[in-house]
């Protein structure tokens, strides 16, 4: 049986001075996501959604090029929308964080509600995966979203405590029924 693969964006490169939008792949992200196009884990993809983020498209394009995989890109698999912050600086993100997944109803900083965010992402990856047709499916995009994800298909609540550990993860998914198969795994 197929399987979804959502897979995190690896180590970025952090410029205050440009969107988080347009954040690209640092050289380790880099080399992470090309390790992850061959590896046993991503053997039977045949198709590749991504963020229209450019380190979400920066990691499936990456992932593509062994195997000449079609990328299609969708902007409901982007993070949740933070813009009325733009960049906050590490400790004070993390901080942010938090309250965006401990209280998923509500607006932090101005930020997309998580509760919104869900919704979002949720219906985007239902619609992609109800007109997908061939072996395993990808999804690259960014650990919230993931996490996000993770909670509405496992039937748990908005927790952090689901979200990865760092940057660059993935985790499995049924694609005939969307249950999860298991959390976040470390990419290589």
């Amino acid at each position: 049986m197929p399987d979804l693969l959502v897979i995190s964006h690896p180590e970025v490169v952090v410029d205050p001075t440009v969107p988080t939008t347009e954040w690209r792949l640092s050289d380790a992200g880099r080399r992470r996501a090309a390790a992850v196009a061959s590896s046993f884990a991503f053997a039977d993809v045949t198709l590749i959604w991504t963020s229209a983020e450019r380190k979400a498209t920066d990691t499936a394009e990456l992932l593509a090029v062994p195997k000449h995989l079609p990328v299609s890109v969708d902007s409901r698999l982007g993070e949740n929308d933070r813009s009325a912050t733009g960049f906050l600086p590490p400790a004070e993100f993390e901080v942010a964080a938090d309250a965006f997944f401990a209280h998923p109803e509500d607006s932090i900083r101005g930020w997309e509600r998580a509760a919104d965010a869900q919704f979002r992402i949720e219906a985007a990856v239902r619609e992609i995966v109800s007109k997908h047709r061939g072996g395993d499916l990808a999804i690259s995009t960014h650990g919230g979203v993931g996490t996000l994800l993770w909670c509405a298909l496992k039937g748990v609540g908005i927790s952090r405590r689901h979200d990865q550990t760092s940057q660059g993860h993935y985790w499995r998914a049924d694609l005939a029924d969307l249950h999860p198969i298991h959390g976040w795994q470390v990419l290589p």
